[in-house]
């Protein structure tokens, strides 16, 4: 196991476990906690420079950036929210950080929202929005819901925006999804770009399980998920995973836990099973010194990570990968 996957499993261990014993299951790291987490963090990104170079995100209202998405419709833009306790907005965001705009979306809630994906929806040739609301620190939800809705058109008057007088996006689906098993926290989601499989990556200790809706989804009923694969075993990180995306290619997942990135590449050849990827070995892909890290999405060419962190002022980050790997 390399150093860097060491650090980081242990990491995931010690702040599962304190967390437990100090929010009876809630798995936010405390302060002393989210501490040692930065600290062992900058540890395994030790090593060669990256090319990597930090923003600072304008939009105040942004405290709790818990996932991020390239947008399909407003290319050079990013989309992110708030962890648990807003209301359900999304925020427009430049590749510098600057705040491009506020929405609300519309007929939606805000429990626990987790990560947000970009994806193909009902109607096609139109870029969709699936926001995640699939948080269970508590393991007590019967189901979770993804909320899917048509990109909006960010312009420049939408700068001017705000959580106060917010934009409004066209009225989102409500996806109902129960796991096979029981109830799971996750964090982390993601869309195929051309399949619009829908999928789940929970967090826990016994390791991440991949759950996988397929595409063409509808509102209006309980969607069943199937569980497609776990993330653990010797030389795998696979513990508290928190957030996910699949490339604009559809080829790669990159994967991030609280102190760093994972990348994962199917194979040389046809992509028939796209579900193959959840087998190869991850490479780690070091994401910056973030507080907290809850979210990361590849650029829309494909060639970037885009990584932000909790916490105020927000930190956005962009890494530039190696094409060689």
């Amino acid at each position: 196991m390399n150093r860097v996957i060491f650090l980081s499993v242990m990491l995931a261990a010690a702040l599962a476990a304190s967390c437990a014993a100090t929010h009876g299951g809630d798995q936010k790291p405390s302060q002393d906690v989210g501490r040692q987490q930065r600290d062992a963090g900058m540890q395994a990104q030790a090593g060669p420079p990256a090319r990597r170079h930090a923003s600072q995100i304008e939009e105040k209202a942004v405290r709790e950036s818990s996932g991020i998405v390239a947008s399909r419709r407003n290319p050079g833009l990013y989309w992110t929210h708030n962890d648990s306790g807003d209301r359900p907005f999304i925020f427009a965001l430049g590749s510098d950080g600057s705040r491009r705009g506020v929405w609300r979306v519309e007929g939606a809630k805000a429990q626990d929202w987790e990560d947000i994906a970009a994806g193909p929806g009902p109607e096609r040739g139109r870029p969709y929005l699936y926001v995640g609301d699939i948080g269970d620190n508590g393991g007590k939800r019967d189901h979770v819901t993804v909320y899917r809705f048509p990109e909006p058109e960010a312009t420049a008057a939408d700068a001017a925006s705000s959580t106060k007088e917010p934009r409004a996006t066209e009225p989102a689906e409500a996806l109902r999804l129960e796991y096979p098993d029981g109830p799971h926290n996750a964090e982390a989601l993601a869309v195929h770009p051309s399949s619009g499989d829908i999928y789940v990556i929970t967090k826990g200790l016994e390791g991440a399980g991949v759950y996988r809706l397929a595409g063409g989804a509808r509102a209006g009923g309980a969607n069943k998920l199937t569980r497609v694969a776990t993330l653990r075993g010797e030389g795998f990180y696979g513990i508290l995973v928190t957030g996910a995306d699949i490339s604009p290619d559809g080829r790669r997942v990159v994967l991030c836990d609280y102190a760093t990135g994972y990348e994962l590449r199917l194979p040389d050849g046809p992509a028939d099973d796209f579900d193959a990827v959840w087998r190869q070995p991850p490479a780690v892909v070091p994401l910056g010194q973030r507080r907290q890290g809850e979210a990361v999405c590849y650029r829309l060419d494909g060639r970037a990570l885009l990584a932000t962190s909790e916490g105020s002022p927000a930190i956005l980050f962009e890494i530039t990968l190696d094409e060689k790997k």
